[in-house]
């Protein structure tokens, strides 16, 4: 049985907005497409792959594209249009613009980070930001699937302690050792027989 899921309406919450949940996949919702006959564009995401369907002049396409495809998860600034007000929106980029989603978008950004760190994760794909060159870039460099960052400083010893011995050897007695080894000699050795 496959769990599918419509977006509209309310979501759960104070929030007025309509919100996509990445920990609720498969889901399905409609979007805005300027080419489209009907201005619509039908996606179904799922974790592995991404289901584009809309009808440009009278025929209809399905598009399957894997979301290893995607180039990552990045912020836009959205411009007013219309009765949506300017914000800040979550997108799922591919090299062709006309196939990138919107995953989430507010007026204010306070919840943009998390949701952006939120998708990336769920989805497998970097994150991405507009330089100011306008060049879509990872925040934070990357070696295959670990974040790259400077080492961090050693700690130091404080000076009064750094001579005194480590607590494990001050709690072991030193052997005595004797000039003349103790040896048994010409002695009767007592063994207890029945």
């Amino acid at each position: 049985m496959r769990r599918q899921t419509e977006l509209g309406g309310s979501s759960a919450g104070s929030s007025c907005t309509a919100r996509l949940d990445p920990l609720a996949l498969p889901v399905r919702f409609t979007a805005n497409d300027a080419v489209a006959d009907e201005r619509m564009r039908h996606i179904e995401l799922h974790p592995e792959r991404v289901i584009l369907r809309r009808a440009v002049q009278g025929m209809r396409i399905a598009l399957n594209v894997p979301v290893q495809a995607f180039r990552g998860v990045s912020i836009r600034l959205t411009e007013e249009s219309g009765e949506t007000p300017a914000g800040v929106a979550v997108f799922l980029e591919h090299l062709d613009p006309a196939l990138s989603i919107e995953l989430y978008s507010a007026e204010n950004s306070d919840d943009v980070v998390a949701e952006w760190q939120l998708w990336s994760r769920v989805l497998g794909v970097p994150m991405l930001i507009k330089g100011e060159d306008g060049v879509l870039r990872e925040p934070y460099p990357h070696l295959g699937a670990v974040r790259v960052k400077a080492p961090s400083p050693r700690r130091r010893r404080r000076a009064s302690l750094h001579r005194r011995r480590p607590k494990f050897l001050v709690r072991r007695r030193m052997g005595v050792v004797r000039e003349q080894p103790l040896v048994h000699s010409g002695e009767r050795e007592i063994i207890a027989r029945n």
